[in-house]
């Protein structure tokens, strides 16, 4: 999506962000259009920046960490489940890591497209539904009007490729070995800085990094010009804070909070929380029912996204199959949010992980089908997913294609064995639980 740091856009943005959160932006849209300069758009930018949520606005949306917990819909203890640092907890955590990185080289091939168009494609090829990673027509049929994009389809890469969905989750890791577990949100930015270039971030986290180059005080690096603050950034930094304390939702909910506040504010924190918390449940059972359970146990009852998950364990038990909880979820938010907002791309992977537990395949490949940010909701899905099942239970198909190794643009971690990663997220784990 080019155009994303361009004040035009970025003020039109603004405007539809704003409405999302409740407010009135009657008559903004109007400004917007005939303005050019820039002093116009900053005057826009300025009364947008004033506005109130409207009274009537169904939704209590806190973006700071004692109000999100006072509006949580339950109490949850922050001891968690018993955590035993053994060869099956790691067995887990390398799973999530595989999981994660098969997920996102899945979606990687067909990010941005539409469910239509994923199955038109499939469909002309003779493979749907999805069950293997991409494949390229060798011919190209008359009805295919797409492609996946260059060097992502199967049998076109030798290991996983790297991609934000993967280079965050490293930073995650670099994040806790420079800092200990009491790192802040501070330090967080600092990381991003020192270690992960720019042009390797994008939306939300593009305009946080700018904030954070042109020195603004910490507090003002979500919001000043950064309409993308409830998008689905935070979302795909969520899995290393699970991964780190397994067994204690809280705690990974804690963490995660940390790291999403650098860029995001309300639902786009929320999305994080709720996967942190999700993927520290799945590293120590493998029931569904808890794991979204724990993610929905830490963040607001009164929230959207709280909201698009009882949707979604609505539409399970009324939907006989997959295509049409992905309709009705269409019908709820489509047109409402972004393709590439927190809530919807949430909506997602809950669905893949509804219908398709708790078959690995099933469940990374209905994510990716329904379109829309397919690298990152087919890694969120697998990362937990492959939390639940532990690395030895895999399908070679998935994880044998990623040779056993992780490209990322992180500094210091150019090439890392995906297994090397894994062992060394469990000592950070240990030093994570003694606190």
């Amino acid at each position: 999506m080019p155009g994303w740091t361009n004040l035009k856009n970025l003020v039109k943005e603004e405007i539809t962000q704003r409405g999302e959160e409740g407010c009135d932006v009657s008559g903004f849209m109007e400004r917007w259009e005939p303005a050019s300069a820039e002093a116009e758009l900053m005057a826009l930018y300025s009364d947008l920046q004033k506005l109130r949520v409207r009274a009537d606005f169904p939704y209590v949306e806190p973006s700071h960490l004692a109000g999100i917990r006072a509006l949580r819909p339950g109490k949850p203890a922050s001891g968690g489940w018993p955590f035993t640092p053994n060869d099956a907890l790691f067995d887990r955590i390398h799973g999530a890591w595989l999981g994660r990185i098969a997920g996102c080289m899945l979606g990687k091939a067909v990010e941005g497209w539409s469910r239509d168009m994923i199955r038109s494609y499939l469909q002309a090829v003779g493979e749907y539904p999805l069950t293997d990673y991409f494949p390229r027509a060798e011919k190209k049929p008359e009805a295919i009007e797409h492609a996946p994009h260059s060097g992502m389809a199967r049998g076109e890469w030798s290991h996983a490729l790297a991609d934000d969905d993967t280079n965050y989750t490293t930073l995650g890791l670099k994040i806790l070995e420079e800092k200990n577990p009491d790192f802040t949100t501070a330090d967080v930015g600092w990381v991003w800085l020192s270690s992960l270039p720019y042009h390797h971030v994008c939306t939300a986290e593009k305009q946080a990094y700018l904030n954070l180059a042109n020195e603004l005080p910490i507090d003002q690096v979500p919001l000043y010009l950064n309409p993308y603050r409830e998008w689905i950034g935070a979302q795909i930094r969520a899995d290393f804070w699970g991964y780190c304390a397994p067994g204690r939702p809280e705690k990974a909910a804690e963490l995660a909070y940390r790291d999403a506040s650098l860029s995001h504010v309300k639902n786009g924190i929320y999305g994080e929380m709720f996967c942190a918390a999700a993927i520290s449940a799945a590293l120590v059972t493998d029931d569904l029912n808890d794991i979204i359970e724990a993610g929905l146990n830490e963040i607001p009852a009164s929230s959207r996204l709280a909201e698009t998950v009882r949707d979604c364990l609505r539409w399970c038990k009324e939907c006989p199959s997959w295509e049409e909880a992905f309709d009705a979820m269409l019908q709820t938010y489509y047109g409402k949010y972004s393709w590439v907002h927190t809530n919807n791309n949430l909506a997602i992977v809950l669905i893949g992980l509804l219908y398709g537990w708790p078959d690995f395949e099933k469940v990374v490949c209905i994510s990716v089908m329904q379109g829309m940010d397919t690298d990152c909701n087919g890694a969120t899905a697998g990362s937990i997913i492959g939390a639940a099942l532990g690395a030895k239970a895999l399908p070679g198909k998935w994880i044998e294609p990623l040779g056993g190794k992780l490209y990322t643009a992180v500094h210091g971690f150019p090439e890392p064995e995906i297994e090397d990663l894994a062992r060394r997220t469990l000592k950070q784990a240990e030093r994570v639980l003694a606190t």
